[in-house]
């Protein structure tokens, strides 16, 4: 099994109980809005990393990750994106995508808002992990961890990190 840390929405900000959260995981993927290279950079040099861009992002952080990612890994498609919307209201951009080809799993940020829910009609499991930085209109810091085994997604956790002002040293 190999165990996934996802986070979205550092905007800059990289709270260090993030890396105790995810010290037990093989890879960090991050779902855009990452906000500076000092963060993608710590990330980097904690564990592999898997990240795409986001609006707020700028032309550095834009050369070094894409605005999609699509990968199997331990027999799971996945496709992730920073703007993409949820089931039933994916983007245009997003909905031709998996209209065409849908992944096992599909993952976004953006929105700040933490989600996790089936997409029935194209049999996929979409992933918002929220935000885990300090900007933004979200009140609670989330991220999620999961496992990935033989192409099925294992003991998924949700984890709080507090209020959106509070940074645990």
């Amino acid at each position: 099994m190999i165990k996934i840390g996802l986070l979205s929405d550092t905007h800059s900000v990289l709270d260090d109980q993030i890396l105790k959260d995810f010290s037990e995981c093989d890879e960090l993927w991050h779902a855009g809005d990452i906000g500076s290279m000092e963060v993608l950079e710590k990330l980097e040099a904690f564990l592999p990393v898997r990240a795409v861009y986001g609006n707020i992002d700028n032309a550095t952080i834009r050369r070094a990750c894409p605005l999609n990612q699509r990968f199997t890994i331990e027999g799971l498609d996945v496709f992730m994106t920073h703007i993409g919307g949820y089931p039933g209201r994916y983007t245009a951009r997003v909905r031709d995508i998996i209209r065409e080809d849908p992944p096992q799993l599909y993952i976004c940020g953006h929105s700040h808002i933490l989600k996790i829910m089936p997409d029935r009609k194209h049999n996929l499991l979409h992933i918002n992990p929220g935000a885990c930085g300090i900007h933004g209109f979200h009140r609670e810091k989330t991220i999620v961890r999961f496992g990935i085994e033989a192409g099925k997604i294992e003991n998924l956790e949700v984890i709080n990190l507090g209020k959106r002002g509070e940074i645990k040293k």
